[in-house]
């Protein structure tokens, strides 16, 4: 099932109530604090909004010990067009989804694969350290 709120600019993909991923389009734009993910998500995904002369206090994160499954990633399509193919726990497709320049994508399970359309640059955010090739599997 894939479920989609009436602007279009979020999609949350998700199969048997698994979640799979969300796309962010480039045109969303919160006026307030807005998480997409759940707090229970090993990586956060959210626009946090502050007005003109806003101030984030000083602080510094403390040396928590998390145990983390799985690696989610998010990707910032800074440049080019990209086609995405998602696919379900059991890697049977769910579709594909062009993205655009400023569109973003949070992978959460499953898999996926990319077919760049034009020359693409991706800013890549996922939970590290990267341990190589070992970590992924190819179907």
């Amino acid at each position: 099932m894939i479920q989609t709120n009436a602007a279009k600019l979020i999609d949350h993909i998700t199969w048997n109530d698994q979640h799979i991923a969300t796309i962010i389009r480039r045109d969303f734009m919160p006026s307030e604090t807005t998480f997409i993910s759940p707090d229970s998500y090993y990586q956060q995904l959210g626009f946090v909004v502050y007005l003109k002369d806003g101030v984030v206090a000083r602080h510094s994160h403390l040396p928590l010990q998390r145990h983390l499954v799985g690696t989610p990633e998010t990707l910032l399509i800074r440049k080019g067009r990209t086609e995405v193919e998602l696919y379900a726990m059991d890697k049977s497709p769910l579709g594909s989804w062009v993205l655009e320049e400023g569109d973003m994508i949070q992978l959460v399970a499953g898999g996926h694969c990319f077919k760049c359309l034009e020359d693409t640059i991706f800013l890549e955010i996922k939970q590290g350290p990267y341990t190589g090739l070992v970590e992924k599997e190819r179907f």
